[in-house]
C-alpha cells in the first residue's frame, strides 16, 4: 500500500472517537494527512473548540515533515528550543511540538500519511492516534 484512502482515513478518525469516549477525553479534533501533508480527513467531535484542526494537523504535518512523532520533536525541542521554533515558518502546515502526531507507515516502513489529535491532554491524544490508526488496520511509526 502506498496511500491511505478516504475510507482507512474515515476509519482511523472513528477508532480514534471510539477510545476517547472509552477514556472519556474531552472533544478532539483529528487529522489525516496523505504522505505529501495533504488533509484527507479531518473531524471533530461536538463542543471541540475551534483551533483543533490547526493544532492537530500541525502535530500530523510536523511529523510528516521531520520523519518522526511530534512526541519525539517536544523532546527535540528541550534540547534544541531554536531549532524547532525556526521550523514554523518555513513548514507548510506548521509544527507542533507536542505527542498527538503519528506516522503510518506501510509494509515497507515507508511513511504514507500521518494522523494527528488535538482536545485533551497530548498523551491521550496520542494514544487516541494510535487506536485509530490500529483500528484502520494500519501500521504506525515506532
Amino acid at each position: 500500500m502506498s496511500r491511505i484512502t478516504l475510507d482507512q482515513a474515515n476509519a482511523i478518525i472513528a477508532g480514534a472517537f471510539d477510545k476517547a469516549r472509552e477514556l472519556a477525553l474531552k472533544p478532539l479534533g483529528v487529522a489525516v494527512l496523505d504522505a505529501g501533508g495533504h488533509l484527507i480527513a479531518y473531524q471533530r467531535q461536538d463542543g471541540a473548540s475551534t483551533g483543533r484542526l490547526q493544532v492537530a494537523t500541525g502535530k500530523a504535518a510536523g511529523a510528516l515533515f521531520l520523519g518522526v512523532s511530534s512526541r519525539k520533536i517536544g523532546e527535540m525541542a528541550v534540547e534544541r528550543a531554536t531549532f524547532v521554533t525556526a521550523l514554523g515558518p518555513i513548514a507548510p502546515a506548521g509544527v507542533v511540538p507536542a505527542a498527538g502526531g503519528v506516522i503510518v507507515i506501510d509494509d515497507t516502513g515507508f511513511a504514507i500519511g500521518a494522523v494527528g489529535i488535538s482536545g485533551d491532554l497530548s498523551d491521550k491524544d496520542e494514544a487516541c492516534a494510535l487506536a485509530g490508526i490500529a483500528a484502520a488496520g494500519l501500521v504506525a511509526q515506532a
